[in-house]
């Protein structure tokens, strides 16, 4: 069993998302010729008007949520019971499949809170819990602090372009040694694939068969590619009492500020999530719940314009980096991250990554928060600003061959 210093120190923030540029000691190890060019920090997401602006009419509604005072910021722990239901309505029509308003959702302190909430309903100590590598950072780390026993199902995205590339035979025997919950992301979080219809509809046979609950963060489900389509495990043949799905308007709709974030799926989880939530944080931060009037409901053409100056900018970037001799990348289906695998360097992952911002003003987050074994690999959101992105894409180029073995 974890002492409560090696559950913390477990958590890792140091390399996570967004915490990169904390790493300032020891920098004098890696100065040297210093590239020109404007910083860009890939960690995370340009939410600003120099890149991707928030939902229009975002802030108005935050503002109308302060002026209802009391009633909006001290509403119920699980979120405003009318804005459930406009939520429910709207998620049904996206995923094909109803949502209870009432029963079935709950609005969260971001997706984060959701993760964290839906993990703490179903997992406790040495209880095992499959996951996918790579994933999302959180996941592995939540699992380890609850208590659980993270069993890794392999997922080989380099090696296919019609599907994810999720070891399914790897997780039957998971489901085999134990485990009564999967949690995943789809689109892939680091990598941006889609998992194909048949993925997903073992997925749904496999969780059936054996008795699992599958927790599914569908985060970036909206921002799809030309030619990609999407299956909703909530809309396939799980019972509706085995599925939660985990989404909300913070990344693709540039609302991460406002920390928003629905889980909804097995009404007795989320009834769990709610007694959780209210130890935790009450609510989701009340004034902000309004914003959640702007999801779904976006000016004609708003996403679609996203999804297009997101996709050339994908293109563009793919183009850069297939011309670095040795560095590997498939094209993310959706979402805005790509997650290469470098060639063979002279120095560690960890240490490159901290050339990379020292030398050549660039922030990217080390593969090995993603997975243990991804440790050529970095991951890149570039939801940024297009000019800014493909030049700092450049310098990563310039600097791996200043460093390759």
């Amino acid at each position: 069993m974890l002492t409560i210093d090696e559950k913390f120190a477990r958590l890792g923030t140091d390399h996570a998302p967004g915490q990169e540029v904390r790493q300032t000691a020891d920098d004098s190890n890696f100065r040297g010729e210093v590239l020109p060019g404007t910083p860009v920090d890939f960690s995370h997401g340009d939410v600003n008007d120099d890149a991707f602006a928030p939902t229009p009419g975002a802030f108005e509604e935050f503002v109308a949520g302060v002026h209802r005072g009391g009633s909006q910021a001290y509403t119920e722990y699980r979120g405003g019971g009318g804005l459930r239901e406009m939520v429910a309505e709207r998620l049904t029509a996206f995923t094909g499949h109803p949502v209870s308003g009432a029963d079935e959702l709950i609005i969260t302190p971001g997706t984060q809170g959701a993760l964290f909430l839906a993990l703490g309903a179903l997992v406790t100590t040495g209880d095992r819990v499959a996951i996918v590598r790579p994933d999302y950072f959180a996941n592995r780390k939540l699992v380890e602090f609850l208590g659980g026993v993270v069993v890794p199902v392999r997922m080989d995205h380099l090696s296919y372009t019609d599907r994810a590339g999720l070891d399914l035979g790897q997780l039957e025997d998971a489901f085999k040694s134990g485990v009564r919950t999967f949690l995943f992301s789809n689109p892939n979080n680091p990598a941006g694939v889609i998992h194909s219809p048949d993925e997903i509809a073992r997925i749904a046979a496999l969780a059936s068969q054996y008795g699992a609950t599958v927790i599914v963060d569908q985060l970036y489900s909206r921002l799809l590619y030309s030619g990609n389509s999407y299956t909703h495990l909530r809309a396939s043949s799980i019972d509706a009492a085995q599925v939660v799905t985990i989404m909300g308007p913070s990344k693709t709709e540039s609302l991460s500020g406002y920390r928003l974030g629905v889980a909804f799926g097995a009404s007795h989880l989320v009834d769990r999530m709610e007694k959780l939530q209210a130890i935790v944080s009450l609510r989701a931060p009340g004034y902000s719940q309004a914003v959640l009037r702007t999801w779904f409901a976006e000016p004609a053409g708003w996403m679609q314009d996203r999804i297009v100056k997101h996709e050339a900018l994908r293109n563009e970037l793919l183009a850069v980096f297939g011309a670095v001799p040795g560095l590997r990348v498939r094209t993310p289906q959706a979402g805005s991250y790509l997650f290469p695998q470098l060639p063979a360097l002279d120095i560690p992952l960890h240490d490159f990554v901290r050339a990379l911002r020292v030398q050549a003003g660039v922030t990217v987050t080390p593969g090995t928060e993603f997975s243990p074994d991804a440790t050529n690999s970095v991951r890149l959101n570039f939801s940024q600003n297009h000019r800014a992105a493909v030049e700092a894409a450049g310098r990563i180029g310039e600097m791996i061959a200043r460093y390759r073995r």
